[in-house]
This record gives structure tokens, sequence and C-alpha cells, in this order.
């Protein structure tokens, strides 16, 4: 018996029987042999981490651009910050853990640069349909891996693919819009748990707003600081959740749900929305607007900087040229796409 198939006896032991046990998981596209040591979610876990998509996200925005300073999130930390979060829900509701970090490593892969503006960029210029969660599942399906992708478990992708509720329900009602697995819909919660707190955590020390104007409800509620909140947030999850019929129902508290949701309108009307905030994201709406016509029309522009990028083989592929112009924004880190900009529309002295 191998070292992996230890550790999947053991899960069947532990683990709730409302879990996705790492030995059922229904695959991947591309078949291949089994890892002597580690479980399928273990895999994919480890593949995501050492991709190139999950190193750039070290320089993508969550909210505030990070020149702004060295303390305000990152895209990178708050994957981290959600991986954390979904990983204390699934301990404590006896889920598959491995499955649930893949997940939360692997669901923001795909998100422009520039935050939700980058987002917003390329569903302009693009397509209306551009989401970044299909980005992610495009990532780890097409784009790394020269190509080839990750060959990640279908469990995997179906959580990074149903992860994002845009200013949906925190807890969505419509089956259509659920993972297949409870870890899946963990960290779709985890997600706007995560970014609730760090947003307001960051928007307080950006001095966009301060911490006197956060609605009442929500600081005698959640707490006053960030990690009051997050336990507030995970035990009230955690506690009120129940199995009916079967069926694991993930609900919290009214007062708690409420508070959540009147913290989210706050952010969206005075941290999202505010005058300071939007206008910098003005400004990145133009440089990857500009950038993709400019790929789009100068083809021999496009394969230089793909070539720079070490990404030769990326301009090669059989998708159309909008596609490949879209899915390299996309992939941009904020510096990259500022240098970028810099290169190509500003002039260059000649001596």
């Amino acid at each position: 018996m191998t070292i992996r198939e230890k550790f999947e006896k053991r899960e069947e032991a532990f683990l709730s029987p409302l879990a996705c046990p790492s030995a059922e998981t229904l695959g991947r596209e591309r078949p291949e042999d089994p890892c002597p040591i580690r479980s399928a979610f273990q895999v994919d876990r480890d593949r995501i981490v050492y991709s190139n998509a999950f190193r750039r996200l070290k320089y993508k925005t969550q909210v505030f651009l990070a020149p702004l300073g060295d303390y305000y999130r990152t895209r990178l930390t708050h994957t981290l910050e959600v991986a954390q979060i979904a990983r204390n829900i699934s301990r404590a509701m006896l889920l598959n853990e491995d499955l649930t970090e893949a997940i939360a490593l692997g669901h923001d892969l795909g998100h422009p640069p520039f935050g939700h503006s980058g987002e917003m960029a390329l569903r302009e210029i693009y397509s209306p349909d551009f989401c970044h969660n299909e980005q992610s599942v495009r990532v780890v399906e097409h784009i790394e891996n020269k190509g080839k992708g990750l060959n990640l478990t279908y469990e995997v992708r179906d959580g990074i693919l149903k992860h994002s509720k845009g200013y949906g329900k925190i807890i969505p009602d419509n089956p259509e819009e659920l993972a297949c697995t409870y870890e899946g819909r963990i960290v779709r919660i985890a997600d706007i748990m995560a970014y609730l707190n760090h947003d307001l955590d960051d928007a307080i020390r950006s001095g966009v707003i301060r911490a006197e104007q956060v609605p009442e409800p929500c600081s005698r509620i959640l707490g006053l600081t960030h990690s009051q909140r997050a336990t507030t947030m995970i035990r009230d999850l955690v506690f009120s959740s129940e199995v009916l019929d079967g069926q694991l129902i993930l609900q919290m508290s009214d007062s708690v749900y409420d508070a959540m949701t009147i913290l989210r309108s706050f952010l969206y009307e005075n941290v999202y929305r505010s005058p300071g905030v939007h206008q910098e994201f003005i400004k990145a709406k133009k440089i990857l607007s500009e950038l993709y016509a400019c790929f789009l029309d100068t083809p021999e522009v496009f394969k230089r900087e793909m070539a720079v990028a070490e990404m030769a083989w990326f301009s090669c592929s059989d998708v159309s040229h909008d596609r490949n112009v879209c899915d390299f924004i996309a992939s941009m880190t904020d510096r990259c796409a500022l240098n970028l900009y810099a290169k190509i529309f500003f002039p260059s002295p000649t001596i």
C-alpha cells in the first residue's frame, strides 16, 4: 500500500460522509498515474502554488494599487486569507481541507490586473461575457504549462468556476450557482468573508474611510477588529449550518448575515465607488484598453512582447487573435501593464 493509499484510508475514517474524499474524485481530463505520496487534491494544490499565474498574484491589485504602500492587500494575500478561512471552516465541519485549499488557492488565477476595473475593461473591449472565474478555469486548463494546462481534477476546476458571486447573495439559493462539492461552496463564502474584512481594514488604513463611519450594526455584531470580524463570521457559519435530509445546509444567523450584507453595501458605496479609488481605476481601464487596441491592430508588436515574456508559444495557439490578446492582458501584473504601456506609448530619448 502506497503512502497516498494509506492517507486515503485515513480520510475514510475521519471525514464527514458529506465530504469529498480524495479517492472518489471524478478525475482529470487527461488520465495520469496517481502520485504514490500525495492525494489527487494535494497534487492539485501543489500544481497551483508552483504555477506562473499564482506567482503573478503578488503584483495584482486587490482594491488599492500596490504602489500605494507595502501594507495593503494584493491579490495574492487575498488568496491566502481566503484559503485560511476556508480551511478553518472545512476542518470544523470535517470536510476535505486539501480540496478546499486547492480551490481557494486557484480561485483568482485568471483575475486581470488593477482589480475589478481590469475585469470591467475586458468586458467592454473584448466581450461582455468576460469574467475572472471563467478566466481562472481557462488558465488552469489551457494557458499554464505552455498551453498544456495543469490537468486539475474536476472538483477543483468546478470550485474555481463557481466561486464568484458578484453582488449576488452571500449564500446563494440557486443550485446552478453552487459548486458540486461542499468544499467548493465554502470557498465561495470564505471569499466574501475575506474581502469584507481586509478591504475594510485597508480602506481605514488608507484614509478612504474612518473607523467611526462603519455602520453601527457591523461593529456591534461583527466586531471592531479584523480578527474579531473573521472569528464571528467563521463561528456563525459553522454553528448555524446543519444537516437536513442528508444535505449540508450552509447558513448563518440572521443578525450576522444582515450585518455582512450591510457592510458589503457600505464598502461598495464608500470604498469601491469612492472618488479617489474610482479615479485611479479609470486610469487603469485606459491603460488596458489602449494596450488591447495596440496588440489587436499590430500583431507584430504582440508577437514581440510575447517573445519578451517568454510566451512565444502563446500567440501560436489555435484560438482567435483577440482571444490571445485578452488572455495576455488578463495575465499581466499591475506593474507589467504599467511598464509595457510606458514602453509602447511614451517617447524614448534617442540620446
